[in-house]
């Protein structure tokens, strides 16, 4: 009896490799942290595309701050005319589309924005723009 549990119980985990539980296409193929408690973190921009081009250097100074309970603050700093500028804004974020998807709402609505999630992992979180071009990868800050 025992040997049946232990060769049913190595079925049922090979199933879920084999099967997957990847959420996102550039991974995790499992994970046993919450999608929450992977998106609740200190990010900063490691890499950033557009179609394809890479732009990271636009992005360096991004950095977004995540609570697993929801909250969200985006710190950016850039250069315009020689000048540069600090900008600051809190908000929320939410999973939509079947935690497919991650949507965020700032108190500056120019920084609001739906993106598609690629990859998360405790780490690295990799969105893209929802209907657009830009997909930036987040390592942990």
């Amino acid at each position: 009896m025992r040997r049946i549990t232990s060769i049913t119980a190595l079925i049922m985990v090979s199933g879920l490799l084999v099967f997957g539980c990847q959420d996102y296409p550039e991974g995790p193929s499992v994970s046993l942290v919450p999608k929450a408690d992977r998106v609740g973190n200190d990010w900063k921009v490691g890499e950033a595309l557009d179609n394809g081009t890479n732009v990271t250097a636009d992005y360096s100074r991004y950095e977004l701050d995540l609570t697993p309970g929801g909250t969200a603050t985006l710190t950016a700093q850039y250069t315009l005319l020689g000048m540069a500028y600090d900008f600051v804004t809190d908000g929320t974020w939410v999973f939509v589309s079947d935690e497919k998807k991650i949507s965020f709402d700032f108190a500056n609505d120019q920084a609001d924005g739906v993106y598609e999630i690629l990859k998360l992992e405790t780490n690295d979180m990799w969105l893209k723009e929802d209907g657009g071009t830009l997909e930036l990868h987040f390592v942990q800050r």
